[in-house]
């Protein structure tokens, strides 16, 4: 051996070196490192987190005096009559989760009833902007200084709502009642379709008397305008005003677009506040008339938002799964409402989040994506900011009411029907629905509320953050004994929901997959003489 050659003095220095070596190589050695995974936030704490910080928006910085809702952020004392009315509803919810408590709820109500009495008003009608201390008239725009009916009947929406809710029998919210009922009856909605041509229109002025010669046609946000139109105890206009005048010229669709075939609206369903604003309390599941069932009209219209921004917008407007949603907000260059047909670029968080009764699980998405990833950017003291356009690097500063509202009563409406409920419960809003001849649908048996996504043919579910399962809307035709399962991708039986139960006609919320894993499934109703499937992901 070679060793055997060397002097003791070297083999000894070569012990030393391969020692010094091995202890280089113990010292340098990379630790094996196991990756840190960030828990995922439960859907419930951000559904939680983003409704109590929007609402604060209408409680902690309403107006001083009134209590009314400031237009934007840095408005002053120009507060929205339509603002305000979202806000209310969106402080029911605050008191129905106890993030608001019940008495001092209904003494800031008192207080802008208490306003509202003393503003100025239009035959009944409140103005779109008001001073928030005097009750005087702001200027919309420059004949725009009187009655706005459509406002009005987004405040009206509100009080109503809010009337239905505080129900106790002391004297504070006995009180509240009565004011919200007088001002509720003294709006002269008939007043507004006074001029002999059989229409209703949206403002009138003392100044410019009808100038604005604006009659109010469909499809928009403007439904809610004719049912509690035709819903007055006092004021009522005839259902041929609402004929005539909302279901006119332009008011019937029929397109296919996105896939998607749209009953009543304008191109691609028009900005997604007209799926928004007058079903903050309409219940749209229980809508439907010779033109449309509701429901399916708003759940189309947001999915062909959805796809419009996934699939046929700009590539370099940055629209994904997590970032879509066109309606009207702030953008680059001023205000717009946005919509497939007038895109910049530019979507509004509220867009996506206000539709999540009719896209859960899409709209949730968004909410995450926009909550966990960009919440550094577009996050702030009262939830998210008005918009964002991505491709032009821009992010709103301002908060807007009219969009602040619909997320916090809209997330309600998924997650309890909450507001959806109150209204059904209103006696004069019902007869305003039988003269408007919507009625409740009578579809076939199977499961009438689900549209699934038209390029894979999968209904998509997300479970109901309150109580962990997924919920579906079955109805039934004819009664009989039908069974309900969950199928796997095999066949076999996941979960039955129903064994060979009994069922009268009418509709059930039925809810499932408790413990079912994630994945493709099926939903399989049938009795003796009918089968309904529907395929379904569970998410």
């Amino acid at each position: 051996m070679i060793y055997a050659r060397l002097p003791y003095w070297c083999l000894f220095l070569i012990l030393i070196l391969v020692s010094c070596k091995a202890k280089e190589e113990e010292i340098f050695t990379p630790p094996v490192i196991t990756p840190e995974v960030a828990p995922v936030t439960p859907d419930k704490e951000i559904l939680d987190k983003v409704q109590q910080a929007t609402l604060q928006y209408f409680w902690e910085y309403a107006h001083p005096i009134s209590g009314m809702a400031r237009e934007r952020t840095n408005s002053g004392d120009l507060v929205t009559s339509g603002g305000t009315g979202f806000g209310i509803s969106a402080l029911i919810v605050g008191v129905s989760r106890g993030w608001i408590p019940r008495a001092e709820a209904v003494e800031r109500l008192t207080k802008m009833g208490e306003f509202l009495k003393k503003a100025d008003r239009f035959h009944g009608a409140w103005s779109h902007w008001l001073d928030g201390s005097t009750g005087k008239v702001i200027a919309f725009s420059p004949k725009d200084n009187g009655g706005d009916l459509v406002e009005t009947s987004f405040l009206i929406n509100g009080l109503l709502a809010a009337r239905t809710y505080f129900n106790g029998s002391d004297a504070a919210e006995t009180a509240l009642r009565n004011t919200i009922t007088q001002l509720w009856e003294t709006v002269e909605w008939d007043w507004y379709a006074s001029r002999g041509d059989g229409q209703l229109y949206w403002h009138w002025s003392p100044d410019y008397n009808w100038e604005m010669n604006l009659p109010i046609r469909g499809w928009n946000e403007c439904l809610i305008t004719y049912i509690l139109a035709l819903s007055s105890p006092t004021h009522a206009i005839s259902p041929a005003v609402y004929q005539n005048t909302f279901q006119g010229t332009g008011f019937i669709n029929e397109q296919p677009l996105e896939g998607y075939l749209l009953p009543i609206g304008p191109g691609y369903g028009g900005p997604l506040f007209f799926a928004h604003y007058s079903f903050l309390g309409l219940d749209p599941r229980q809508m439907q008339d010779s033109y449309a069932f509701y429901w399916q009209q708003n759940v189309k219209h947001t999915l062909i938002n959805r796809a419009y921004c996934m699939h046929a917008a700009p590539k370099n407007y940055g629209y994904q799964a997590g970032l879509w949603g066109l309606t009207a907000s702030d953008d680059p260059d001023g205000y717009k409402a946005h919509q497939p047909i007038d895109d910049n670029g530019t979507m509004a968080p509220t867009a996506a989040i206000s539709s999540m009764p009719y896209t859960p699980y899409y709209s949730m998405q968004v909410l995450r994506n926009l909550y966990t990833n960009l919440g550094n950017q577009l996050y702030g003291k009262y939830g998210f900011f008005d918009a964002y356009n991505r491709s032009r690097g821009w992010i709103a500063k301002d908060y807007l009411a009219i969009d602040q509202g619909p997320i916090v009563i809209m997330i309600e409406n998924y997650r309890t029907g909450l507001l959806w409920d109150l209204f059904t419960k209103i006696p004069e809003v019902q007869n305003g629905l039988t003269k408007a001849n919507i009625k409740q649908p009578n579809p076939e048996t199977g499961f009438y509320l689900a549209i699934p996504e038209i390029r894979t043919g999968q209904y998509d579910l997300l479970k109901n953050p309150d109580h962990n399962k997924y919920p579906i809307d079955v109805a039934i035709q004819t009664a009989g004994n039908f069974t309900l399962t969950l199928e796997k991708e095999d066949g076999s039986v996941a979960e039955t929901i129903w064994q060979e139960e009994a069922k009268a006609p009418g509709f059930y919320s039925v809810s499932f997959g408790e413990k079912v894993p994630t994945g493709k499934y099926t939903l399989r109703l049938s009795n003796s003489t009918v089968t309904k499937k529907l395929a379904v992901d569970l998410h």
